[in-house]
């Protein structure tokens, strides 16, 4: 194996970005964001086209430039798949986009705030001006869970913005991927008087939150990310029954709006139109998402819509190895 030291590295500029799209957000996060962009080795980034990366939930851009053990940080794979031609040069994005509820879908919501127009307004702005990279039809995200998810949600909702995707293991099919975790939802939220306000301050205050508390989290920042509630701590409203966890159906309607195999056939015809379109998913995935990665197939062969689609012999975490196969695809397709 050749490791990072083998090959000449990129350059990382960090800028900031200030998002209006941002301000006033129910959670108090900063609109002033950190972006962290990769230009390859002895490239002049003018006319390369242009990745963003989304990360997965409790995560961040900023966190794939960190050191990694036994392998590589994302920058560093970068580096190899361009030094050895497996991948063609292109500037690569690393938006800082967490927030107090653990991270966000990247849509818009007046609780977590507008990351929709974040990522395709004040982030894409400062990079193209400051870089004179991507533009029409040389943008392109990837991202994995929550990313994976933010990636072919964009594709759907934003063609003439995104020309290719790669979703890892996303988010869909939300019987699956959130529903049955209600009940562990309602059980977290019973040890501090069924209040999302006090669970939430104390998982805050915890330096060593559980799994559990931590999956609870992700349910309640879906609320606020898919049907908030501007009256609520933090929009925090969930679509059950708090007694006895009861769907209810005018809420859950709201999360199906956002889910993208209950909104496929409207935006079939967007998705047409990408150069690229790759889909992936772990065949031993934790949250069976390889379940609904298959549907997702389905309905794409169905509306015959270009796409690659792959499954692997591995689970949900861990999966940055799958970048050598994506990211090269991506940027083949946005330079035709």
């Amino acid at each position: 194996m050749q490791f990072s030291g083998d090959f000449k590295s990129g350059e990382m500029i960090f800028i900031s970005v200030h998002s209006d799209a941002l301000a006033g957000n129910m959670l108090g996060d900063p609109a002033e964001r950190k972006v962290g962009v990769y230009i390859p080795y002895d490239a002049d980034p003018e006319g390369l086209p242009l990745l963003v990366s989304l990360a997965g939930y409790t995560g961040s851009g900023l966190s794939q430039l960190n050191w990694k053990n036994f392998g590589e940080n994302v920058p560093e794979r970068l580096d190899r798949l361009i030094a050895t031609g497996e991948m063609a040069p292109a500037v690569i994005a690393f938006p800082d986009c967490y927030t107090r509820l653990g991270g966000n879908q990247y849509i818009n919501s007046v609780a977590m705030g507008n990351w929709e127009d974040f990522l395709i307004t004040d982030m894409l702005n400062a990079i193209e001006n400051q870089f004179g990279c991507g533009g029409a039809g040389k943008r392109g995200l990837f991202g994995k869970s929550s990313g994976g998810y933010g990636a072919l949600i964009h594709a759907m909702r934003h063609p003439d913005v995104w020309s290719a995707i790669a979703c890892h293991s996303g988010d869909m099919g939300f019987e699956i991927a959130y529903q049955r975790d209600m009940p562990a939802t309602l059980r977290a939220l019973a040890k501090h008087d069924m209040s999302a306000n006090n669970f939430v301050k104390s998982l805050w205050s915890n330096h060593s939150p559980s799994h559990t508390d931590i999956h609870a989290l992700m349910i309640l920042a879906m609320g606020a990310s898919y049907d908030p509630d501007p009256s609520a701590f933090c929009g925090i409203r969930l679509p059950v029954d708090l007694h006895t966890c009861e769907l209810d159906d005018t809420r859950w309607a709201n999360w199906q709006a956002w889910d993208p195999l209950n909104i496929f056939d409207r935006h079939a015809k967007a998705l047409k139109t990408l150069k690229g379109l790759w889909i992936d998913c772990g065949d031993q995935d934790q949250f069976d998402f390889v379940y609904v990665a298959r549907r997702l197939k389905h309905k794409l062969d169905r509306a015959q819509i270009t796409h690659h689609y792959e499954e692997f012999p591995d689970n949900h975490f861990g999966l940055d190895y799958r970048f050598d196969k994506c990211l090269p695809y991506l940027v083949r397709a946005l330079q035709h």
